[in-house]
């Protein structure tokens, strides 16, 4: 028993060391090929932020973690954890929440099987290292052509992390964290980590967030070393959600920092989520065969009110489960494994409610139609839903050495996901009503069933060039099937069907990994057909099958640490993602024009110090100018370095942190859009912000 004890506890000092020190060769990656593996010899483009990059940035959302990470494209509007995340143009369509990027974390999905991700359930602050795998293709990736969020959570068999931590900031934010793990003995493992944040953003109007998450880990070691693993956590999160700004009103945010009543009808939009989520794994080896079985199940309500209807889903389900084996075996006489599985979700909705809203002001003939609601009191019935999105697939991956310096990849994915919806329009809103929009009666009774086959296969190799450095190269592809709410508002708008996107990804790339300096360097071409687009004419947005898309880029990642205690680091995006064929609501031809939203260059530098107990970093991101419609009508100049900065001092088991955001305080937006009309409307980004924390290590 205690032979096993000292074999864990030192394989979690040799982790905590190797994080703390400033110079390292490589990072290790588990999301690329489900088995642990050095980033540079992973036959694809795949970042790693880890540990000190999370606690120097104060980590409370992923937008932060990774906003300059080439390739990712990623902003909150609220300033909150639900962000906007694209990587190489997949997600785009989103309207709200994470789409075609698959989230995992400690290798349990958070993604639906629609693809669509609800971040508010993820405590970052119990995040120890994040890996982003960028492009279709992986064995991970479930309904995902965008790529892969691994999040590493600390371990239930590490008790260094223990830690009482608490911050103060502007605009009334604030936050806590309280992480405590124990060995029972020397085969029982418990760990409590419960985190508060609150943040008032008083620089505008119905932007309050606040949000608890608790959860208790529980691992066990069996006497034959296999080990089990399983998490329960609860979520409480209310956001509220601010309104778009007209071209009047960004002037006036960019003079004055500060966003009051805007000229929107939709004045009390929120999401406010309660979510128990229950995950638990195992891991045994029998002769060269390791099993690795998971479950997972999580129930989840939340109060939603959105343009023109309140949202009240209170009877949500997850279901899952993902059964992998790892085969240990010889090729070509040298190592090779075997990773093999199958995968089953399915996510339950029963009684979703949508409601008009009760409280409002009125114009136009007949006072009838909404000029700005006053509240978020649910008014009329307006729709009742059941829907079960379900999905089951099988998958396996080759990984051999046909020569010493060469690994190859070899990899297929195959998943069905089937949509099946029953529901009653009653009540709907008619925005193009005599006299103004309003609400009317429903169309009744709509049914809705679909299902996808969904194919990702992948072949890449890599290959040591000298002692430092690797190329690599691959082509990988995937599907991704519209989500159902897609479906459902293409029936609403009378917009037709949706057919599957098919991806398909060549790239080749340098990895090089020295104890001085290290860089990535990815070129890639993407070529899509049916890319699902989303149109938006003023408060609507419809989905169509865009005729054929392609995308190309350059990536590169790269830092030298001058010595123990400086380093410096670069990042620059170059996209070129263009349509080839597309005629948006079948009468505009938007054929070589460049996908909204996607700046053609983006990049970042930093500089990370630390002497003795004081450490500091710097960083500055520019995000280039973009088009603001498909038909590339206007653009929108993008934002220039805007840096923050972190200064903190160690001692002992004190840590002292002031982080600032936004350091020189500009004024911008995360987004701008342009509408078939011809309408533009600016989500601001935040003012300068600032938040010291103190952490009590024990």
């Amino acid at each position: 028993m205690k032979l096993r004890f000292s074999i864990f506890a030192s394989l979690v000092l040799c982790s905590t060391l190797a994080a703390n020190d400033v110079i390292e060769i490589d990072k290790m990656s588990v999301t690329a090929t489900k088995v642990q593996r050095a980033t540079k010899e992973v036959t694809e483009s795949i970042a790693v932020v880890d540990k000190r990059e999370i606690e120097d940035k104060n980590i409370i959302n992923i937008s932060e973690a990774i906003n300059t990470v080439p390739g990712v494209n990623v902003e909150s509007s609220t300033n909150s954890s639900s962000p906007r995340l694209i990587i190489r143009g997949a997600g785009l369509k989103a309207r709200y929440g994470v789409r075609e990027i698959m989230i995992i974390k400690d290798g349990v999905p958070m993604t639906d099987p629609d693809s669509f991700t609800r971040f508010d359930f993820i405590d970052m602050q119990d995040v120890e290292s994040i890996e982003v795998q960028k492009g279709p293709g992986s064995i991970q990736a479930v309904n995902s052509t965008g790529g892969v969020i691994q999040l590493i959570t600390k371990s239930v068999f590490d008790d260094s992390e223990n830690r009482i931590k608490f911050g103060v900031g502007t605009y009334g934010s604030r936050q806590s964290n309280f992480r405590f793990t124990q060995a029972l003995d020397d085969a029982n493992y418990l760990s409590l980590n419960a985190s508060t944040t609150r943040n008032d953003n008083s620089w505008r109007k119905n932007n309050d967030i606040s949000s608890i998450q608790t959860s208790l880990k529980y691992g066990h070691i069996f006497e034959d070393e296999s080990t089990f693993g399983s998490e329960l956590s609860y979520t409480k999160s209310d956001m509220q959600l601010p309104a778009s700004m007209t071209d009047t009103e960004f002037k006036e945010f960019r003079e004055s920092g500060k966003q009051g009543d805007t000229s929107s009808s939709w004045q009390n939009n929120a999401r406010n989520s309660k979510i128990l989520f229950l995950n638990a794994k195992y891991e045994k080896t029998v002769g060269n065969i390791t099993y690795k079985p998971r479950v997972y199940f999580n129930t989840w309500e939340h109060f939603h009110p959105v343009t023109a209807m309140i949202n009240d889903s209170q009877d949500n389900k997850v279901f899952g489960t993902d059964l992998e084996l790892n085969y240990d075996h010889k090729l070509f006489s040298n190592d090779a494994i075997l990773v093999a599985g199958i995968t089953a979700k399915q996510d339950r909705t029963n009684d979703s409610k949508k409601y008009t809203y009760a409280d409002f002001n009125t114009v136009g003939m007949g006072r009838t139609s909404i000029s700005e609601t006053l509240s978020d009191e649910k008014g009329d019935l307006a729709n009742i839903e059941d829907s079960k999105a379900t999905l089951y697939g099988i998958y396996a991956q080759e990984s051999f050495r046909p020569l010493e310096k060469m690994l190859v990849d070899l990899s297929l994915r195959v998943d069905k996901v089937k949509f099946d919806v029953d529901g009653n329009e009653l009540l709907e809103y008619n925005w193009s009503g005599f006299g103004g929009p309003t609400y009317k009666t429903g169309d009744g009774e709509y049914e809705i069933t679909e299902s996808y086959t969904l194919v990702s296969p992948k072949i890449g190799f890599s290959y040591e060039l000298n002692d430092s450095i690797n190329f690599y190269a691959s082509i990988a592809s995937a599907n991704q099937a519209p989500t159902d709410n897609e479906l459902k508002t293409n029936r609403v708008e009378d917009k037709g069907s949706l057919e599957k996107t098919k991806s398909i990804n060549y790239e080749i790339g340098l990895k090089s990994r020295t104890k001085d300096y290290s860089y990535d360097i990815a070129i890639y071409q993407n070529d899509v057909k049916d890319e699902i687009t989303a149109t938006k004419q003023g408060y609507t947005t419809f989905y169509q099958n865009a005729g054929e898309t392609r995308k190309r880029g350059f990536e590169f990642n790269g830092q030298y640490n001058l010595n123990q205690n400086l380093s410096l680091g670069a990042s620059y995006t170059y996209s070129n993602f263009k349509f080839k064929e597309f005629m948006e609501d079948g009468t505009y031809d938007r054929g070589g024009n460049y996908l909204p939203y996607i700046p053609k260059h983006q990049y970042s530098i930093y500089a990370n110090f630390k002497y003795k107990g004081f450490k500091s970093r710097v960083q500055g991101r520019t995000w280039g100018s973009y088009y603001m419609d498909n038909a590339n009508s206007e653009k929108y100049s993008g934002y220039d370095f805007v840096t923050d900065i972190m200064l903190g001092y160690e001692h002992k088991n004190h840590n002292f942190q002031l982080n600032v955001n936004n350091v020189f305080d500009k004024h911008y937006a995360m987004s701008a859009q342009k509408d078939l009309d011809g309408d533009v409307t600016y989500k601001a980004a935040a003012p300068r912000t600032a938040m010291f924390t103190y952490t009590y290590k024990f």
